[in-house]
């Protein structure tokens, strides 16, 4: 066993000190700089939410100019922007008839207007009526080859009543470079029959919120997000991010983060924005070795007088561990008295009686050791036993050779091999083809006996007999079918013996065609303690049972069925266990 080293009085009186004089130092020290780191990242949060409300308000802004256009495109959008009868519709005009000056007039009008509210947008006019569509984007160049027509959302759209819809970031596919654009689509309808003329969608690149972004920080805008009430990602420096999901990339931990959230009015869609709590702690690193070399200082002050207080408390005690030690060597009489009026004198003095009743109790364990050298010396002697039968039944064995009585060769053979099974002292668990060899041994004794009236049967995996089994439980279940299932068979018994694989454990069956028996006599086999060769009815059936549960447990055991006139089974189950413990 492994000593740990005592952890010394001077050592315990430095800690003391340490903590009585660090401790308030520390205390105050940590409860003001988590207080600055609280009120800092107050104030950083007050500061983002500002930021992000003025940022969302720009972006409502930028969406509201999307749908005005689409609005005034459907409602009416003339040169001088008046509500004249007259000219008023140039856009329903181009999508009725689709002439030339229809077509220069409409995207003279949608031109002009882009380029005075100074906006990259880019207006796609999808027209309805069987005629020509008309792209408008300054700068952008458009794609020709893509139709809409063929898209799902436009799909949906068409064959749903709503009269808008706006689309989430996704790829601009009218555009040739294929940009990532947020996008708002609305119904034109004829003004004077209500007939469906086409679909204007207005596109706007989602790097407008890039300029949106100018007045925050460089490190805040990469970690700027807008999220959708579905929690896509709508807007992200980062692109690949834009329409994955919020909460399974860069969703921020509030426990490591200043995070401030914030919603928009023209759509479902939230702004977040975060700042990690270390950077806003740089200045708490100061304050930290601050810390740090307080304690240093007040902790060598400590020990110092740690080390004065120790020399006047710890000589007595250094003097009682003297003694101990001499104890502990066995030389009691070169105790020395420790002369202190304090808790170590009085201590001192019941360690000195202690002492001299240990050495009593010595002087006796030395003479109990004496005594059982002896006992084991007597055993040793009675070890001298099983090699005088040993030697004396292969005597027997040689004369029955010598005079040709093979049934007495066979028998002292058999008893030799059992007794040397019986008596090995390598363990409680045996393989299981030594417990068949063992039992066939017994059945070559028995067979003697019965003159060869009894069969035994073997049905066994040969795959489970190097699986593990409690040693000598067989014998007393084969010895019980022998001696009451078929002691009253004059011929044809037969004794069955089956292993096989039962799930994750092992079934040994030991069955027999004898005489069997009702409910009362299995009750009191199974509850009678006497052993073998006692006379009594269980044939250390009993002892098997219990044996069997003190290696494995109580869900293993012996069970018995029978019934009377048609014999009887034992049933043991055992768990499959194919190594054997080493031997201590």
């Amino acid at each position: 066993m492994k000593h740990t080293r005592p952890f010394q009085i001077k050592y315990k009186i430095m800690v003391i000190c340490i903590i009585v004089i660090i401790f308030p130092v520390f205390v105050m020290t940590i409860n003001s700089y988590y207080s600055s780191e609280r009120l800092l990242s107050q104030n950083y949060t007050t500061l983002l939410s500002d930021l992000t409300k003025q940022t969302n308000i720009r972006i409502d802004e930028f969406l509201k100019e999307i749908e005005k256009i689409t609005l005034l495109a459907s409602n009416g959008l003339s040169d001088s922007l008046s509500a004249t009868h007259e000219g008023s519709f140039p856009i329903q005009d181009f999508l009725r008839v689709g002439d030339e000056n229809n077509e220069i007039a409409a995207y003279n009008i949608l031109m002009n207007y882009i380029m005075m509210k100074d906006r990259v947008f880019s207006i796609y006019l999808y027209n309805m009526n069987g005629g020509q569509d008309l792209f408008v984007s300054p700068h952008q160049p458009i794609d020709p080859t893509f139709n809409v027509r063929n898209e799902l959302w436009f799909k949906k759209f068409m064959h749903d009543d709503d009269r808008t819809i706006t689309l989430t970031t996704r790829l601009d596919k009218q555009l040739e470079n294929k940009v990532l654009a947020v996008s708002h689509a609305r119904k034109i309808h004829d003004v004077s029959n209500g007939k469906l003329l086409g679909v204007i969608v207005v596109s706007i690149d989602i790097k407008f919120i890039e300029i949106v972004n100018r007045n925050l920080q460089e490190g805040l805008r990469s970690r700027f997000m807008i999220i959708d009430e579905d929690e896509k990602i709508v807007y992200n420096v980062n692109e690949q991010l834009i329409g994955t999901l919020f909460r399974d990339n860069v969703r921020p931990s509030e426990a490591y983060n200043v995070v401030v959230t914030s919603p928009l009015s023209q759509q479902k869609w939230t702004t977040y924005v975060y700042m990690p709590l270390e950077e806003l702690t740089a200045d708490g690193k100061i304050l930290g070795r601050n810390l740090v070399t307080l304690a240093i200082v007040m902790s060598l002050f400590a020990a110092v007088i740690s080390v004065f207080l120790s020399h006047v408390i710890t000589r007595p005690i250094k003097k009682l561990l003297n003694n101990i030690r001499l104890v502990e060597k066995g030389q009691f009489e070169h105790v020395q008295d420790i002369r202190s009026r304090d808790e170590i004198g009085h201590l001192s003095t019941r360690f000195n009686r202690m002492s001299h009743e240990l050495k009593r109790m010595v002087e006796r364990m030395q003479q109990e050791e004496v005594e059982k050298a002896a006992a084991e010396m007597r055993a040793l002697h009675d070890q001298i036993n099983p090699h005088f039968l040993y030697n004396t039944l292969g005597s027997v064995k040689w004369i029955a050779s010598m005079q040709h009585a093979d049934k007495i060769v066979d028998m002292t053979d058999a008893l030799i091999s059992m007794l040397r099974y019986a008596t090995r002292s390598d363990g409680s668990l045996v393989r299981i083809r030594e417990e068949l060899n063992h039992i066939m041994h017994y059945v070559t004794i028995q067979n003697v006996r019965y003159y060869g009236s009894i069969q035994m049967r073997y049905e066994i995996e040969e795959s489970l007999l190097d699986y593990v089994m409690p040693k000598m439980i067989l014998q007393p279940i084969v010895e019980n079918a022998f001696f009451h299932g078929l002691a009253e068979v004059e011929e044809d018994g037969v004794i069955t013996i089956r292993i096989q694989p039962q799930g994750s454990e092992i079934c040994i069956e030991v069955g027999d065609n004898g005489t069997g028996m009702d409910a009362d006599t299995i009750r009191s086999l199974m509850e009678d303690r006497n052993e073998p060769g006692s006379g009594g009815r269980g044939i250390g059936l009993y002892n098997v049972q219990r044996r069997i549960q003190l290696h494995f447990g109580s869900p293993y055991g012996v069970e018995v069925h029978s019934e009377v006139g048609k014999g009887t089974t034992f049933k043991i189950l055992l768990p499959a266990i194919t190594c054997l413990p080493e031997n201590k």
